[in-house]
């Protein structure tokens, strides 16, 4: 079913027409939180990739290995869970701080 296509295209039509004109102070202040927003992305980038392999070399390498315990108990379902847990733990953290951060600076420029 779904959308007509007429209406449908009046509504996309809208979207994108401005209707509120932005103040060059406005502007820079959008520019400036993308730019907080995309650096709190490669950053939590990193962070998950580094993540992701200090956390898959002890679970996967060591600890099923040699643990009887988990030898016994944690299968690749559980493993790629553990690794992908920290990485998105990482990922979240990291990108939350650098954002907030990038803000902190960012004040300065409202005054």
């Amino acid at each position: 079913m779904g959308i007509p296509s007429d209406l449908r295209n009046t509504w996309a039509n809208k979207r994108k027409e401005s209707l509120w004109i932005a103040s060059p102070y406005e502007e820079a202040k959008m520019r400036r939180s993308k730019e907080c927003t995309q650096e709190g992305v490669r950053a939590g980038a990193k962070a998950a990739a580094i993540a992701c392999v200090a956390s898959a070399i002890p679970t996967t390498l060591t600890a099923v290995r040699t643990i009887p315990w988990a030898k016994a108990n944690l299968n690749y379902t559980a493993q790629a869970l553990i690794i992908s847990g920290a990485s998105i733990a990482a990922y979240f953290i990291t990108a939350d701080k650098t954002i907030l951060e990038c803000a902190r600076r960012n004040t300065h420029y409202e005054k």
